[in-house]
Parts: structure tokens; sequence; C-alpha cells
């Protein structure tokens, strides 16, 4: 059965950094094979679409927000996806979740569309404060 794991999150000051860690298992095909998003909710707002990478395209989506800020990438060998973030905000606290989907779906050039992902983990909490 698939699974991704989000670990990474923690309390951080602003304008530090963190990375978070997404591991994949259970997967049918490698982990190239399929696109992965980082996505986030903060309290009492929707679901925002942050960054996603699908390896078999070429395509690496990032939204404005975080253009600057925070990269996606990923150990293939390790079946691990990873979201660097750095120069963090108080308005950066919020459940990061990573999430999978089949390669063409998902990831775009302009977009990263939730509905598309199949496999989601549990999030793991950020919180920017001093």
């Amino acid at each position: 059965q698939v699974q991704l794991v989000e670990s990474g999150g923690g309390l951080v000051q602003p304008g530090g950094s963190l990375k978070l860690s997404c591991a994949a298992s259970g997967l049918a095909l490698d982990l190239d094979y399929y696109a992965i998003g980082w996505f986030r909710q903060a309290s009492g707002k929707k679901r925002e679409g942050l960054l996603c990478s699908n390896k078999m395209s070429g395509i690496t989506y990032l939204a404005d927000s975080v253009k600057g800020r925070f990269t996606i990438s990923r150990d293939s060998d390790q079946k691990t996806v990873y979201l660097q973030m750095t120069n963090l905000k108080h308005e950066d606290t919020a459940v990061y979740y990573c999430a999978k989907a089949d390669s063409g779906y998902g990831c775009y050039v302009n977009k990263n569309i939730a509905s598309d992902y199949d496999h989601w983990g549990r999030g793991t909490q950020v919180t920017v404060s001093s």
C-alpha cells in the first residue's frame, strides 16, 4: 500500500530555514514515474499548492508565493522528496503535506492540481514564530 510520510516540521524563527522530507513507500514504480506535490493548509485558509515536480516531463512548478524561498528536490534512490524552505515568515505557518500522482497528472507548468493527486501524507506542522 502506498504511504507518504512527511517529517522535518517544527518551530522555527522568522527568517530561518527548514527542510521537510516526504518518504514514499509501496510505490509500484520508481519514484521518478510519479509527480510529487507539496501543499500546505493554514488555519482558516484553503489548501495551497506550493510547488511540485514531475520528473518524467521535466516540469517543476512553483507558486509565486514561494519562488525564491522554497525548493523541491528528490532523491529517487531513497524514494524521498524534499522541500527546502528558507526565509520563513509568520504566514508560512501551516500543516505541510506531500502528495503523489501518476506521471502526467497533478503537476503542470502553470499549476499544481490537488484533485489529481491520489495519495497524501498525514502532514507535518511548521510553525514560524519568534
